[in-house]
């Protein structure tokens, strides 16, 4: 019997030794210092960061006409599938959801505002997956984010964070439509204002308290004050998936290659490109993925995952997969490798069983997270020299077109077009780009032949 024991404790051994050898082969556990248990700590705690996506992307494309609970599906599986991928592929500890900024565009300007269908729309978001897959193949992604002057860049984010802001204040009902000056102050004392603002200050006093699951606490907090005053009604927690058919494969992919839509597909192209490329700096230097000359280990396989998964992510019916910054905080409890982005997607998956409690969650309840992104979005404007005024004129145009225009594609392009027409005439030409100069011409003759 004693040797029965001894053997069956052996076996037992080295299968445990064959499941973490698989792991280290594939993940490499070792060489980054970190082990299964702190991988799967941080892919939690990057989950509990990220996973309000789930509440605040369906209610946001709903705008757009889309079925809400499929949105739902969709969000869930497409990021699972770019976390597990990521992970698999690229070994990288981070996460991936339909991006905000992107999501927002999607539904209020290129819906709503232009006039497109959501099909179309959607058709868009999949040439530029496609456009962003292939700059990442070829290697042209570094060429052009070097090559793209650092203002632009901050234009462009602190852009996104000003239209995530209209947008959230007017689907809060805080800003309203004015005839006499274009917006006005709503009627603040209602009861969705007055939940819209305890959410985002909810939100910024526990970020400030370092609390990580921050927006999560607070969509919670709100809707559960709505559920008590009777402003929703309990339709459960725990259910079987809806349907994602509603959807699923509906993007007009030739439709949306319409002439006037090029703006549209370079602009979902670009922010993905610029917004990705900065997470993935950040996050990849925080977790100690850089070499001694700066490069990161697997840059190049976490572009192309990421790229992949936005027209992927298309096809599934969710606008523009990204790499989300919340990232960092799986990072700072030890997450090294692309363990933790598996942990991540797998969190995912389970919860496409919680879709009566996403149902539950008002548009107000998000409101505060799309007014908080635009708060950190924003803040890139103090990276700015603003003694530069050949550099600060761009980024004030970029920066404020978007929402005042309501359209990311336009701030981009007016901000283009602006940067080297200032520099030429304040005589600075050698400090244009060749790629800035075709971006350029490229935005003009859009305006020029095809208008806004």
């Amino acid at each position: 019997m004693l040797n029965t024991d001894v053997d069956q404790s052996s076996i037992e051994k080295n299968a445990g030794s064959h499941d973490n050898s698989l792991l280290e082969r594939l993940f490499k556990l070792k060489q980054h210092g970190t082990t299964v248990k702190m991988e799967a700590l941080a892919g939690c705690t990057t989950f509990i960061t990220m996973c309000y996506v789930v509440f605040v992307v369906p209610e946001m494309l709903s705008a757009a006409g889309m079925d809400r609970g499929a949105l739902f599906v969709a969000t869930c599986l497409i990021s699972a599938i770019s976390c597990i991928a990521m992970g698999l592929y690229a070994n990288w500890p981070v996460g991936l959801a339909p991006g905000m900024g992107l999501n927002a565009f999607f539904a209020y300007a290129v819906v709503l505002g232009m006039g497109y269908s959501w099909e179309q729309a959607m058709g868009a978001v999949f040439w530029g997956g496609i456009g962003f897959m292939l700059l990442s193949i070829f290697k042209v992604r570094e060429w052009i984010v070097d090559s793209i002057p650092k203002g632009l860049r901050i234009g462009i984010t602190a852009g996104i964070g000003l239209f995530l802001a209209l947008i959230g204040l007017k689907s809060a009902g805080i800003v309203v439509a004015n005839p006499g000056t274009i917006v006005g102050l709503g009627d603040i004392t209602g009861f969705a204002q007055v939940m819209a603002s305890l959410s985002l200050f909810l939100i910024l006093a526990l970020s400030y308290r370092k609390m990580k699951s921050a927006v999560l606490v607070s969509i919670a907090v709100v809707t559960l004050i709505s559920l008590f005053t009777g402003q929703v009604q309990f339709t459960g927690i725990v259910s079987l998936p809806p349907s994602i058919e509603p959807i699923f494969a509906k993007l007009d992919i030739m439709g949306s290659l319409n002439p006037d839509m090029i703006g549209v597909i370079v602009a979902f192209m670009f922010v993905n490109l610029f917004d990705t490329t900065g997470t993935l700096i950040a996050v990849g230097d925080k977790a100690g993925l850089a070499d001694e000359n700066g490069k990161m280990e697997n840059m190049s396989k976490a572009m192309v995952t990421d790229g992949t998964a936005s027209w992927v992510g298309a096809v599934f019916g969710a606008p523009t997969v990204t790499t989300y910054v919340e990232s960092a905080s799986g990072v700072a409890v030890g997450g090294r490798t692309g363990l933790t982005a598996v942990f991540i997607g797998l969190l995912f998956l389970l919860t496409l069983f919680l879709s009566p409690l996403a149902g539950m969650v008002p548009g107000y309840a998000t409101a505060g997270a799309l007014l908080y992104v635009a708060v950190l979005m924003t803040g890139s404007l103090g990276a700015m020299d603003w003694s530069d005024l050949t550099e600060a004129g761009p980024v004030v145009i970029t920066t404020i077109m978007m929402p005042l225009s309501f359209s990311i594609a336009n701030g981009i392009a007016l901000g283009f077009i602006a940067y080297p027409v200032i520099k030429l005439l304040a005589g600075r030409v050698k400090e244009v780009s060749i790629s800035v100069w075709a971006l350029a011409i490229m935005f003009a003759l859009k305006f020029i032949i095809f208008g806004i």
